[in-house]
């Protein structure tokens, strides 16, 4: 039998773990040009708790009953493709189950060679292109600038500060723990961070972390610590919305400041963006991220719990900061 997380209601606020409900299904049999996996690892990411809500998004939202989305690596048990044979390790989107059947035209071949098949869900994965991706292309850093990043402690901001710090910038991260601000200065090699949960004076913070302003803001948070962060945006700078984390469990939205003024005296550019946006360099990106990766360029941590049935809680810990690194559920050997 098939094991599957299905959302059975929709959270207000935090998700709970009655919000989810683990079922059993037959396993499900691969017909033309489809090809059967057997998950090994599932992603669990902030984006979907978007996807649990029940209003207009950039993707489908989760149906009651329905399996909870996410990414995967699994091992091939059965192929009706002829590009994929039994015992390939691949990357598919079957989201929180056991067994999935996919097209091959949506899987990728993950080399267990080249790193730990779990980094093709982090590093190696959605998170890694989402970083190289949106700071190459919305951030596009220079050498000399420098780049604050928020969530600098998560699966993309990790990424993203290590990228700047190639590309020969100063980088500043804003984390949730002492523990996480060690992590990405003394670990990861950012020139400075802090916690928000200890600052009472964010602008203060950050103008004493950034001197010379900031020319990059990647932001995966939102809320008060943007609001200090516009005004001391340098001319031209660029500011590359990833995600809203800070907002995602709120149960009224808060209202921005008029911060508009600022865009126009210093010229600044502020893009959202998706990491399919830039579908075209995502081979070219994940053959780059490996490079640095093999090189010890770009490190990574893995924050992996056990078991398909914790993955409700490994999520809800996740959206709460609970995390360093890519938290992942191990689903089986």
């Amino acid at each position: 039998m098939n094991r599957q997380i299905t959302l059975a209601s929709r959270p207000k606020g935090f998700p709970v773990p009655d919000d989810f409900k683990l079922v059993e299904t037959p396993i499900p049999e691969p017909g033309e040009g489809e090809v059967l996996s057997r998950t090994l690892f599932m992603s669990v990411d902030p984006y979907m708790r978007g996807r649990m809500n029940d209003r207009a998004s950039y993707a489908a939202n989760v149906q009651i009953g329905d399996v909870m989305v996410g990414g995967t690596v699994g091992e091939v048990v059965a192929s009706n493709d002829p590009d994929f044979e039994v015992g390939d390790i691949v990357q598919a989107q079957i989201g929180w189950q056991a067994y999935g059947v996919s097209m091959g035209s949506n899987l990728r071949k993950v080399d267990p060679d080249l790193a730990p098949v779990s980094t093709a869900l982090g590093a190696l994965g959605m998170p890694g292109l989402t970083a190289y991706c949106g700071l190459l292309n919305v951030g596009q850093p220079q050498e000399g600038e420098t780049v604050l990043v928020t969530g600098a402690a998560g699966a993309v901001g990790s990424i993203v500060g290590q990228i700047a710090k190639i590309k020969g910038c100063r980088t500043v991260g804003v984390a949730g723990s002492a523990k996480k601000i060690a992590h990405v200065v003394d670990a990861l090699g950012f020139d400075a961070a802090f916690n928000y949960k200890e600052v009472a004076d964010y602008s203060a913070e950050l103008q004493r972390l950034c001197p010379d302003g900031i020319d990059v803001y990647f932001d995966n948070v939102g809320g008060a610590v943007s609001d200090a962060a516009f005004p001391l945006m340098n001319v031209h700078g660029r500011i590359a919305v990833c995600g809203q984390i800070s907002q995602y469990n709120l149960t009224e939205v808060e209202q921005g400041p008029r911060f508009m003024w600022h865009f126009i005296a210093k010229r600044l550019t502020m893009r959202g963006f998706l990491v399919s946006d830039f579908a075209d360099q995502h081979a070219e990106g994940l053959k780059q991220l490996a490079v640095w990766v093999n090189e010890g360029r770009i490190k990574y941590r893995e924050d992996i719990w056990e078991g398909l049935a914790r993955a409700p809680e490994a999520f809800i810990d996740m959206l709460r900061g609970g995390n360093i690194g890519k938290r992942l559920v191990k689903v089986a050997d």
